[in-house]
Formats: structure tokens, C-alpha cells, sequence
């Protein structure tokens, strides 16, 4: 698991998330996470069915709900600390499905590694407006931390842009993602390809 990580916001998209995840996926991004925080469920299952039928080369990731993972047969679910945990996600969707897990320490990620997560995500890395009440950021020394005690992949996120994004893989970051660097951008496929490049 390594390169840009894209995640879906339709507050900031110009076209919508068919669009903006059509265009990730041309662009040749692997891993796709389908994030609709104020949608109806008919609605997100609806969404999600047409966003799977585009990522037939990339992984699709649901957030927050393994209902709707489960209904559209994605590839996995990503969860946060409000949402199931980890041993009952798992056993819903079986061995073989996709979980990643939203860390805040060294310890949270070794717990998830072991709750049998495939991989965390950590962040604030830097400054975001994106999430309400995102935390404090956590900066770039905990992927170093954090990368010494697990052996799954992690992913950073949060403030990162073209100008740090580099820094962030340096320091171990096996996936990058960048939400308002990148969804509502007009030249939103540039700006993705030249994250891409990164991991080159």
C-alpha cells in the first residue's frame, strides 16, 4: 500500500464525487474512501454503488459504515473512534475486506495493529480547516514513532499540500492524503498527478 490516498469531500467538490473520484481514478490513484458525513443512508448506498462500478483499479474504501460496505461489496471500511470497533467490523466483513483505522498515538496504532487493523491513518499531520474540530496537528515526528512499532501501512493526513507532502513521505508515510489541496480544485487532475509523482 503506497501513494496518493483520495478521499471524497462533496462540501468542497465543483462537479460532485462521480466526478471527482472518475477523475482519481484516471489519474491512476489506487485507493479510493468514499466520505459523506450528512447523506441519508439510501442516499450513500445509492452513491457508493456508482462510485465501486468506477473503481475497478482502485481499492474502495467506505468510512465510518460497514452497512454500507457491506451492501455494495466495497473493499473495505475505514473507521474512526466513535464508530465499531475494529474485532466487530472484522467479523461482519470477513478476513479478506480492507479496515483501516483514525490513530491519535504510538499506542493507538500498536492496539489497531493488533485488534487486526491493515492499516492507520494519523493526523492532524499539519494545520487543516477541513475536519471540524480536528485536533491539535501532531506533526511529522509520530509517523517515525509510530512507523517503528507496526508493521502495517500508515497514512497521513491533514494539512497536506504540494509544498509538504514530500517531508511527510520522508518521514515514513506509506500514503499521503490531501483533501482541500486537492476536491474542489479546477485543475484537480494536475494537482493529483503531481502528487503521484512523489512516490516515484
Amino acid at each position: 500500500m503506497r501513494g496518493f490516498y483520495f478521499i471524497t469531500d462533496s462540501n468542497l467538490s465543483l462537479k460532485g464525487n462521480i466526478f471527482d473520484v472518475r477523475s482519481a481514478v484516471s489519474c491512476g490513484v489506487k485507493f479510493i474512501q468514499y466520505r459523506e458525513k450528512n447523506a441519508t443512508t439510501s442516499f450513500l448506498y445509492r452513491e457508493a454503488l456508482i462510485l465501486k462500478k468506477i473503481c475497478k483499479d482502485a481499492k474502495f474504501i467506505i468510512n465510518d459504515s460497514v452497512d454500507i460496505a457491506l451492501a455494495v461489496d466495497a473493499d473495505g471500511v475505514h473507521l474512526g473512534k466513535d464508530d465499531l470497533p475494529i474485532k466487530v467490523a472484522r467479523k461482519l466483513l470477513g478476513k479478506y475486506k480492507i479496515i483501516g483505522v483514525s490513530v491519535k498515538s504510538v499506542k493507538d496504532a500498536i492496539y489497531a495493529q493488533k485488534q487486526s487493523a491493515d492499516y492507520v491513518s494519523i493526523g492532524p499531520i499539519f494545520f487543516t480547516k477541513t475536519k471540524e474540530n480536528a485536533h491539535s496537528p501532531v506533526g511529522i515526528s509520530i509517523i517515525k514513532e509510530i512507523k517503528k512499532n507496526i508493521d502495517i501501512p500508515l497514512v497521513a493526513i491533514g494539512g497536506i499540500n504540494l509544498e509538504n507532502a514530500k517531508s511527510v513521505i520522508e518521514a515514513g508515510a506509506d500514503c499521503i492524503c490531501a483533501i482541500s489541496a486537492v476536491v474542489g480544485k479546477p485543475n484537480l487532475k494536475e494537482i493529483i498527478k503531481k502528487f503521484n509523482s512523489l512516490f516515484k
